[in-house]
Parts: C-alpha cells; structure tokens; sequence
C-alpha cells in the first residue's frame, strides 16, 4: 500500500510551468551550453547513456573505515557509496514517504506552508543563502526540471507548523541531520589524517552550523523531443555532499570523459567530494562533476545533506588564492546572476 501511495503522481501538485511543457523537451540556453563545453560538462555526446553504462563506484564501509579506501575513492572517483553508515533503514523509508506525501500537495499548498526557515523552490537549485531562487526560472531555457524544499538545520528547530504532516517531517529531518552530522564529522576527520591536515587548522573547515538539506523532485518528461534535465552539469559547492536517492535513478558522474550512471542501491548513500574539500586537499581530492537526468515516466526523489567551512575559515593552497568560502559563495552568486552559471574555483586560481 505505502508503495503504490509513493507511486501516485498528483499532476496539480507540479509547477504550472511543468505541467503546461510537459510535452516539450528542456534545453539550457546557448551562452551556459557554450560554458559546459568549454569546461568538458558535454551533455550532447552522451545522450545514449543507459543502464548498462552504470559503473561500480567506490565503496566505503563506515563501520569498518578504511583510510586506505577511502583515500584513493576521494582521487581517482570524487564520490563513493557509502554502506554500514547506521542510519536506521526505518528512518530513511519515512523520510522518502513524507517528502513524498508534501510534493504530492498543490503547487499552491506548497507555497503557503513551506515558510520561513525553510523554503519551497523549483526550476532552479541555485539559491541564495535565504533559501529564494537566484535567478528564478524565466523561461525553459534556464530552467532545471526540478522542485525542492531548502532545510537549514540549525534554523529547523525554529519551524513551527500546525499542519500534522510538516510536524512529522521536520522531526524526521532533525533526525536524520543528527546523523548526517556525525557521518560528515567522521568522514572528513578520516579525509584530513589522509592529507596530513593539522587537526588545530581543519577544525573550521567542516562547520555543521552551516549543513542544510535539500530535498528535491523531479518530476517525469512523458513525451521527450530530446533530452530533459533535473540538474545541468555541475559540481558541488560544499566539503562533502552526501546523498540519499530512491530507486529510481537518473545520478550521473562524469569520469574518463564519459558519463555514467550511478545506480542506486537500498540503504546505502552516495557521497560527494565538493569545490571547498578539492581546495582543502591542494587538488588531491577532487570535486566530482554529475548532473541528473529525469524519467520519462517515472519521477524522481533525492534528500540531499550540504556542509561547508566556516565563512569566514581561510583555505590555503599552492593551488589557489587563499580564500574564505564566503569569499567563494559571493563569487558564485554573482557569476550566477550575470552569466547564468557558476564558474566556481576556477576564480581563485594562483
């Protein structure tokens, strides 16, 4: 019962702008398309990725960590599955199933009641650090075929909400980010002893006062002329991303100048090395580039967990300016709402 209640799709509770394109194809405009070629993130070339280009990522047991494995996951992939990561099976099921429940309400339900300190986007991830989109959706030439919630955690508590469903899920989400946290923590603590960080120096540079989540829809493209996009190539901002997505699929990382699928797998979390971790490790580790395709048929559901360094954490390397990751999200912002996308490192190269 609860699998066919996650596989309704409710079309009113899409965007108005998704439901009346919803038999058109998605292209990123000419000027952010010239901008993915000219940093290798092709999306024409590939366009036959299918199942049998799955490749089989890295994985990394959490209960039994080895640096080892972890190290060379973080050089050679930029991601890794992690498993063993204790988070109960019981916790993920409910949170997948509330999300699932929320983006089922109308489109304007949705806007009503997703407030303050969280917020209720779509066309777009890139936000600003209130939580509105920053370059709202204009047409479908800039759009991402996407919704989400933002879910700052230290402001989650903070959330009051009379609606019994809201209530659920912000309590399940103070859960998860409780375990999100220590995952983070024991991930990069392991990642620094690896580089040889000093421990007094790398404190700030995983803040979980700075985590949030996302969690995000993409919805299904039922008639494709080409090809539709939940997420454009790009790489994440972040230390670490650590991802949890339903069975569907659509996660795709670009390795060897090809794209490949990342299947999922029950129980399991899909971690992500970011822009401010390759910085930290001088470029050892490197900042994976994925996009994420959407279904025709079938919509897709990702809780993704974001954390950062301290703003104002200096990050030092041979390899770029030293800079604050305040310094580095102003710049991105700013790249965002002049030339549509983020250059990212790239501006602070030495």
């Amino acid at each position: 019962m609860i699998r066919n209640m996650l596989q309704m799709s409710n079309v009113g509770s899409y965007p108005p702008v998704f439901r009346q394109l919803n038999g058109g194809a998605v292209h990123p405009p000419q000027q952010m398309m010239a901008q993915l070629k000219k940093n290798n993130y092709s999306m024409e070339d590939t366009s036959s990725t299918t199942q049998e280009d799955s490749v089989p990522i890295p994985m990394v047991d959490l209960e039994c960590l080895s640096l080892h494995k972890l190290g060379d996951a973080c050089k050679s992939w930029g991601l890794f599955r992690l498993v063993n990561h204790g988070i109960p099976s019981t916790l993920l099921t409910k949170l997948q199933y509330h999300a699932k429940m929320l983006f089922g309400l109308s489109f304007e339900s949705k806007q009503d009641l997703i407030t303050n300190p969280m917020s209720y986007f779509w066309g777009t991830p890139a936000l600003t650090p209130s939580g509105t989109a920053l370059n709202p959706a204009a047409s479908t030439s800039t759009m991402n075929w996407l919704e989400g919630f933002n879910v700052p955690l230290t402001q989650l508590p903070h959330f009051h909400s009379e609606h019994p469903m809201l209530h659920c899920f912000r309590l399940l989400l103070e859960e998860y980010g409780r375990h999100l946290s220590r995952i983070a923590t024991t991930l990069f603590e392991s990642m620094a002893k690896n580089l040889d960080l000093d421990p007094k120096q790398s404190e700030s540079k995983l803040d979980e006062s700075t985590a949030f989540i996302r969690v995000y829809r993409y919805p299904p493209r039922r008639s494709l002329a080409g090809e539709a996009w939940g997420m454009i190539p790009h790489t994440d901002s972040s230390v670490l991303s650590i991802v949890n997505q339903d069975h569907v699929g659509g996660l795709e990382i670009f390795k060897d100048n090809k794209w490949h699928l990342v299947n999922p797998i029950p129980n399991t979390l899909i971690v992500h090395i970011g822009d401010m971790m390759q910085a930290i490790s001088d470029d050892e580790y490197m900042s994976v580039k994925h996009r994420v395709r959407v279904k025709k048929q079938e919509e897709r559901l990702s809780i993704c967990y974001f954390v950062f360094p301290a703003e104002e954490s200096v990050i030092h390397s041979s390899k770029y300016k030293p800079f604050t990751y305040k310094d580095f999200q102003e710049q991105v912002q700013k790249d965002t709402r002049t030339l549509g996308y983020k250059v990212g490192l790239q501006r602070f190269k030495a």
